[in-house]
């Protein structure tokens, strides 16, 4: 291989690390906050493509304008289901089997309910941007790939300026580092879960939306990416939102390189089994790993 194929393959890694980090982290902050292990995950996400998908095809709104659109619908969604269903699950510091079997049943029905909407066919975004793509060289990036990576960062962003800058995320850190200490100085523990499981929801809704301009997708969408986001969380820490994009990272540059090795369709069990490495290895992913060479030093 050439300098320039692996220029190609390493830019291939960032634009697929961001989109998988925009991917991840709202299964991040609704563990960190309220230690759920958000198997629903994967309904979001098709939810989010088929969003994006009949707002183009009903209403001709770009499917960029669509993801944004997302987020407040997600959010509100995501703070209703809170409100039904999730905040009579038990408080603990630890995941409980009922909140797996409570989000496994959401996922089910999600999946159900778009099997019964809109069939079991696959179906795309096409624009006239699906095509195009950007030359930076002898490299040609594809410009969906590019606008996906860029809306995905800005994103990401936001959500860490909200994360430091803001009062909710101030509550959402003290919830994540010790919960007992953050209600006794006065941080509301259920309103800050309600807002943490909406914006959870709402950053899976707008991946979905984001992804569903760079693959077809069906009612069971989410199923692969379910998987990699609990690997990228796992990689990362799993209470940790800057962690996403090292995991996110990580991930990407092992799918895109293996593939010169490997057939893709081992992509699924280069996951699975990073993340056995990781559990085993690095039980607090790498951000973990790093705090404690940190203190050491």
């Amino acid at each position: 291989m050439t300098a320039s194929d692996y220029l190609d393959l390493i830019i291939k890694s960032l634009l697929l690390a961001g989109i998988y980090a925009a991917m991840a982290v709202g299964m991040t902050v609704i563990y960190g906050v309220m230690k759920i292990v958000n198997l629903a995950h994967a309904g979001f996400l098709m939810m989010g493509a088929y969003f994006a998908f009949v707002l183009f095809n009903r209403f001709h709104i770009d499917p960029v304008l669509g993801a944004i659109l997302a987020l407040p619908a997600f959010f509100l969604f995501g703070m209703a289901m809170h409100w039904l269903l999730v905040r009579w699950l038990p408080k603990s510091d630890t995941p409980t089997l009922s909140s797996l079997l409570l989000m496994f049943g959401v996922w089910l029905v999600l999946q159900n309910l778009g099997y019964m909407i809109f069939g079991s066919e696959d179906s795309s975004i096409l624009t006239p941007r699906t095509l195009a793509s950007v030359q930076l060289g002898n490299i040609s990036i594809p410009l969906v790939s590019l606008i996906v990576f860029i809306a995905a960062v800005v994103s990401l962003v936001l959500l860490q300026i909200i994360f430091n800058r803001s009062w909710f995320g101030r509550s959402m850190r003290s919830l994540i580092q010790n919960p007992y200490a953050a209600k006794i100085v006065g941080v509301d523990d259920e309103r800050t879960a309600r807002l943490t499981f909406g914006l959870g929801t709402a950053f899976a809704g707008f991946a979905g939306a984001l992804l569903a301009m760079l693959y077809s997708f069906n009612a069971d969408f989410g199923r692969p990416f379910l998987l990699r986001s609990f690997v990228i969380i796992v990689l990362g820490g799993l209470e940790s939102v800057s962690g996403v994009a090292i995991g996110a990272l990580v991930l990407a540059l092992l799918e895109t390189f293996s593939v010169q090795v490997l057939p893709a369709s081992y992509q699924p069990a280069i996951s699975f089994a990073l993340l056995v490495v990781v559990l085993i290895i690095m039980p607090k992913g790498i951000a973990g790993l790093l705090q404690r060479k940190l203190k050491v030093t």
